[in-house]
């Protein structure tokens, strides 16, 4: 008779990779609140990898039809939420170099810390609440994609207008 293997479950499963990120982010937020050149010509590289992940997670495993309504509302909310958080990046034209600089914010910051969490637990606690997994994930894939496509969005519209507002 073979013995089954107990998984890891429980807080540690979701203590774990919260850890792994805040120590991730401990050493990020200081660069990243740091002012550094914006080149707004790549700001489309993050959103264009992370909608080939998505992709592809929705060709091996495809959504129901409840799966699609849900991930709409995921990338809608997503989008939203994007959008805030690109206006939380601060962005400024340096007029001796003609250079476009962009700086984090510690509500950037945080706002990604929260999004982290509540995916992680409802990743780990979904099915001990009877949530379709399934269903998170496609939800959670389309509202991350939402959120780096709406936040790089509104930067680079906000940095495209400030540009033109400086030649004048």
């Amino acid at each position: 008779m073979r013995e089954q293997i107990a998984q890891p479950h429980g807080w540690l499963q979701i203590l774990l990779p919260l850890v792994i990120f805040g120590v991730i982010m401990a050493i990020r937020a200081p660069r990243l609140m740091r002012l550094r050149p914006l080149n707004i010509d790549r700001l489309w590289i993050v959103p264009a990898i992370y909608c080939g992940v998505v992709a592809l997670i929705f060709v091996q495993r495809p959504p129901s039809v409840t799966g699609w309504g849900i991930a709409a509302l995921g990338l809608l909310a997503g989008a939203a939420l994007g959008w805030q958080r690109g206006k939380t990046m601060r962005i400024e034209h340096d007029l001796a170099t003609g250079q476009l600089m962009q700086k984090g914010s510690i509500w950037a910051i945080v706002f990604i810390a929260v999004l982290f969490a509540l995916k992680t637990i409802s990743q780990n606690e979904g099915s001990a609440l009877h949530l379709d997994v399934t269903l998170l994930i496609d939800g959670l894939a389309a509202l991350s994609l939402g959120v780096f496509s709406a936040q790089r969005l509104e930067m680079y519209l906000r940095a495209t207008r400030l540009m033109k507002s400086a030649q004048v």
